[in-house]
């Protein structure tokens, strides 16, 4: 069985502990583009923080001052998390044990005055899908309409006057009880817009999630919300760029990626994609994770070889915003709760289409005519 080993706490922190100023900022400057001011966090968001233990962060994204526009200013807050109970725990001790956790980092959301908010992927349970066990942990699926964590989310949409997206396990009891990794979004007025379901499925290691559910049928939906458009690219998404595309297609400006990812499978990548996304699609994105290591009853394996084993590694936290520029956040902990707030002035992905022209340059035409190709049956790649 493996053990568990100190975590390196962030990127962010080693370099401000290590490096002097100068340096820093010119450091800085490469890894994450022109400086993002922060913006002051009020005294009861620190009491929160303080009394919860939880990191908070805040920063601001602006754009150029346009002479016919008015700024189209709006606060996005993104919460990562451990789960709060032992797995062994009750199943719905450990559900009631999340919900109290989440309740209060979103007071907290509330308190930055967040207008969007996104949690982590199948922030309701345990990331247990990769044990391929179907019990305790189908017990968590539920209903993307009227299930526990949904009408939980609502009265907290309503309290807050906040949108929120609330991936969960879901349970369609319309249509045969299936399961689906979905990301449900909630209006700031408590109604239930629609869902995205994931629609890439990883057979990566252990994260082989297929035993639960397989790949989505919701397309690629973007979601008018009273403070902007928005969509979710779930998880193991954002390694397709196509998918990344399609989302900036149907005319999104902020992208959610909530995700549950570890160390030793994907780091390198992290701080990459969703920043590439960014920049390639005119639009912000906000890529989550979930922090910590979960340790599960019963040993299981990747079917790679490796020795069985009861945990999938260390969820790294470190999420981050990043700006149509490329511009992005320091990340939150690798090892702790958090909060991280970025005001956004979304006329900022207007400015970046006209800037680079990426829309005027792409060739969709082209695209879709060589990808109809590929998908057929004696398609033959085009090589000379």
């Amino acid at each position: 069985m493996r053990t568990a080993k100190p975590q390196f706490e962030s990127l962010e922190k080693c370099l401000s502990d290590h490096l002097p100023p100068k340096e820093l900022a010119e450091v800085k400057r490469i890894l994450y583009g022109k400086d993002i001011p922060k913006l002051d966090i009020n005294v009861e968001t620190k009491r929160l923080a303080e009394e919860h233990d939880f990191e908070i962060q805040s920063y601001n994204f602006e754009a150029n001052v346009e002479q016919l526009r008015a700024p189209r200013i709006v606060k996005i807050g993104l919460i990562q998390n451990q789960i709060v109970l032992p797995t062994t725990s009750p199943v719905k001790a450990q559900q009631d044990a999340l919900y109290n956790r989440i309740a209060t980092l979103i007071k907290a959301a509330a308190s930055c005055g967040v207008n969007i908010l996104c949690l982590q992927e199948a922030w309701t349970m345990p990331f247990a899908f990769c044990t391929r066990e179907r019990l305790p942990w189908c017990e968590f699926a539920e209903s993307a309409e009227e299930g526990p964590s949904i009408v939980f989310i609502q009265k907290l949409c309503v309290q807050y006057n906040m949108v929120i997206v609330s991936p969960i396990l879901e349970r369609d009891n319309n249509n045969g009880e299936v399961l689906w990794n979905t990301a449900v979004v909630i209006s700031n007025t408590g109604h239930v817009l629609g869902k995205h379901r994931k629609n890439h499925i990883p057979r990566v290691g252990d994260f082989n999630e297929s035993t639960y559910y397989m790949e989505g049928n919701t397309g690629h939906p973007v979601f008018q919300t009273h403070f902007g458009r928005i969509a979710i690219n779930i998880c193991y998404g954002r390694h397709h760029p196509q998918n990344w595309l399609m989302f900036g297609v149907n005319g999104a400006e902020v992208v959610f990626n909530p995700s549950a990812t570890v160390g030793d499978l994907s780091e390198p990548l992290w701080g990459i994609e969703a920043r590439n996304a960014a920049i390639a699609n005119s639009y912000f994105t906000c890529a989550i994770n979930r922090v910590g290591t979960e340790v599960f009853p019963q040993e299981f394996t990747s079917g790679d070889g490796q020795p069985a084993h009861r945990d999938f590694g260390h969820f790294y936290g470190s999420s981050y915003v990043t700006g149509p520029d490329g511009s992005r956040t320091p990340g939150l902990s690798r090892t702790r709760d958090g909060l991280l707030v970025a005001q956004l002035d979304l006329n900022l992905c207007r400015q970046m289409k006209d800037s680079w022209g990426f829309r005027l340059t792409q060739r969709l035409d082209l695209y879709a005519k060589s990808l109809t190709e590929a998908t057929n049956g004696d398609h033959v790649p085009q090589i000379i």
